[in-house]
């Protein structure tokens, strides 16, 4: 059998996820698609919109055949390390290929891009430091020192200033680095960009903006042209259940609780915060009554809003830069959900897999990664304010990978 694996976080699983899907497996005429999915909090560093169990469920019930978790670790990173840890699940899993979106759409450009990146290496992180230095943000830096090492290029070249751009180029330097075996291919976007407004004529939209449409105005039928019925079911399944979605707005009481209980200098010890800013975050959660007005008063041009999400979300999970240094590599595959089809697969490679595969996690409590994504699991429930979303805390050691 072969498979194609792909790196999502269905937050929710919607049409463009779904073209994504069919595209993968007929490029590539695979028998298995496999989904390396985050958990219950996201790259963009946010909880995700319901949790790691029903999003699964969502890709099963649309054609995916095995979901298997990203670990925290590498599911609330920055991109390199994001895709470092992606990449190495679906290659420990035998895929052959990977697919990934772009706005580019071609591969040719993302391998020109690495090989200009890695042989002009030096260069290229002497004018990010420069640019640091300027005052501007990673992200800004990293575009700007880009431009400078490409300008004389006579190749075709990625533009690294858009979103699945950056993410796919660092899939191909993942892929790179870890001599792996498995090979990319890459679909064009349709229709929506990543940060695109849902547009009402489409059945296509961004994650992004179907979120936003859905927290507007809180009714599922505004959403619906967006999404399969098979994703739409799920939602309100889960709303009926827990009477909210997962957000930072939603989050913000306990995450104000947690910060207020820290000195400033112990905010400091999580991971991702630096140059001071634990100083602002403690200051700004002694004013505000809403996450909205919380991010306004520290955001900058020197931290973008994705980088300060994850520096709260790993205050909120209490990840210490200690515990990410520790973190080179996932070290298990863990499935969620898988048809009969991928479960076949995973059984057809269970003595050839080089990583332990886990489907009940208490025999496996001296693993740190796998007991950080359980905590981060149960911190999750319980920021979502609702009694019966309480009930889920501990449900990794209930539940078993789901079969449709």
């Amino acid at each position: 059998m072969k498979a194609t694996g792909i790196v999502v976080e269905y937050n929710p699983f919607h049409n463009g996820h779904l073209y994504h899907l069919n595209q993968s497996r007929s490029k590539t005429n695979s028998d298995v698609i496999i989904a390396v999915m985050s958990g219950n909090f996201l790259q963009r560093g946010e909880p995700a919109l319901v949790d790691k169990w029903t999003r699964a469920k969502m890709a099963v019930s649309a054609g995916v055949d095995l979901v298997i978790e990203l670990p925290y670790a590498f599911a609330t990173a920055q991109a390199s390390d994001f895709a470092k840890g992606a990449i190495f699940l679906l290659d420990s899993l035998k895929c052959e290929f990977f697919c990934f979106g772009s706005e580019e759409g071609s591969l040719d450009s993302f391998h020109h891009t690495y090989q200009l990146l890695s042989t002009n290496k030096a260069d290229y992180n002497t004018a990010i430091s420069t640019f640091i230095k300027q005052g501007i943000s990673y992200p800004k830096a990293l575009n700007e020192a880009y431009k400078l090492i490409s300008a004389n290029s006579t190749v075709p070249l990625v533009d690294l200033s858009k979103p699945n751009n950056i993410l796919g180029y660092h899939y191909i330097e993942a892929a790179y680095k870890l001599n792996a075996s498995i090979k990319p291919e890459t679909i064009h976007r349709v229709i929506a960009n990543y940060h695109d407004e849902a547009n009402p004529s489409e059945t296509i939209a961004s994650a992004t903006g179907i979120r936003k449409v859905l927290f507007g105005e809180m009714n599922l039928t505004s959403i619906q042209s967006f999404l399969p019925s098979t994703s739409i079911t799920e939602l309100q399944t889960w709303h009926t259940a827990y009477k909210a979605f997962g957000s930072w707005e939603g989050f913000w009481p306990s995450l104000r609780l947690i910060i207020l209980r820290h000195t400033k200098a112990q905010l400091a010890n999580y991971a991702e915060i630096t140059e001071g800013i634990e100083n602002a975050i403690w200051d700004a959660a002694m004013k505000s009554e809403s996450f909205q007005s919380f991010m306004m008063q520290i955001k900058s041009k020197r931290f973008t809003w994705t980088r300060i999400q994850r520096m709260l979300t790993h205050i909120y999970n209490c990840f210490t830069w200690n515990e990410l240094e520790q973190m080179d590599l996932p070290t298990y595959i863990r499935p969620l959900a898988m048809s009969k089809n991928g479960q076949a697969y995973l059984n057809s490679l269970k003595k050839d897999l080089q990583l332990p595969l886990i489907s009940r996690v208490a025999a496996h409590k001296e693993n740190d990664m796998l007991m950080l994504d359980l905590k981060a699991s149960n911190l999750y429930y319980l920021g979502l304010q609702s009694t019966n979303a309480h009930e889920m805390i501990g449900n990794d050691y209930r539940n078993a990978p789901i079969i449709q």
